[in-house]
């Protein structure tokens, strides 16, 4: 009974925005802006003819590759920068440049390095979801107790070994937090990303659906699956804080 009592207010909430802004399309008689009951017609105009699907896994295969690169590339080298402070020296400067500027910032470099179509959206997730996880897996690092390695290294334990059965297991909360975020970061920034792909992605349905006839219906209908989307994807990876290596951190 828990969890149905903690669902209602959001709920509540929920249909009281859907209603006020039904309320306030019909008193402002404004005839671009959709109603809600538009919206879901728009929806299922879209799931009749078959393209919400294409839409939805073109999104979903540009998000999952570009943030799987981020993943082989940022976790390796966030230990690195937290392991070896000549490392972390060295880079942080970089990376600190480079993670304020916003991934649309990137879409010339994009078009130029990689032409118009997957590669490019992928390039642009990938940049705008590897520096959290570059920070966040760092200053897990950073945050270990320095009692635990100096333990390990008065019993003769080599560096190795510290790595693998401390540091590793220490950090992979942090780990997975950068991870929560970037993927976050990721799917915020899809639009951007599908502004440079083929005829494809949720990213582009938004914008070829306003350029086309001003179907504001779809538009919004868009932003609304993204949105639940993200909601899933959060959740999903919300359950790897119940992992057994990673629950230690939280509390049950």
């Amino acid at each position: 009974m828990r969890r149905p009592a903690l669902i209602i207010p959001s709920v509540a909430v929920i249909a009281v925005l859907v209603a006020a802004w039904w309320v306030l399309v019909r008193v402002t008689d404004n005839a671009i802006f959709p109603t809600p009951l538009q919206v879901v017609t728009g929806m299922w105009e879209l799931v009749k003819d078959g393209s919400l699907w294409e839409h939805i896994g073109a999104s979903l295969f540009r998000v999952g590759a570009g943030f799987l690169l981020a993943v082989l590339f940022a976790i390796p080298l966030g230990l690195w920068m937290g392991w070896v402070r000549g490392a972390y020296s060295t880079l942080n400067p970089l990376f600190q440049i480079l993670r304020p500027i916003s991934p649309i910032a990137w879409i010339p470099i994009a078009i130029l390095w990689f032409g118009v179509g997957n590669a490019s959206p992928i390039f642009l997730i990938f940049i705008s979801s590897i520096f959290p996880m570059i920070v966040q897996t760092t200053a897990g690092v950073h945050t270990i107790e320095r009692r635990y390695l100096r333990a390990a290294a008065n019993f003769g334990v080599s560096r190795y070994t510290v790595f693998r059965r401390v540091v590793i297991p220490a950090v992979m909360p942090q780990i997975v937090v950068g991870m929560r975020i970037g993927l976050g970061v990721a799917w915020l920034v899809v639009v951007a990303a599908e502004m440079v792909a083929l005829r494809s992605g949720l990213g582009y349905l938004i914008i070829d659906s306003r350029n086309a006839g001003n179907r504001y219906d779809l538009v919004i209908a868009g932003m609304i699956i993204i949105g639940l989307i993200g909601l899933s994807l959060d959740g999903a990876m919300r359950l790897m804080e119940k992992h057994r290596s990673v629950r230690w951190r939280y509390a049950s």
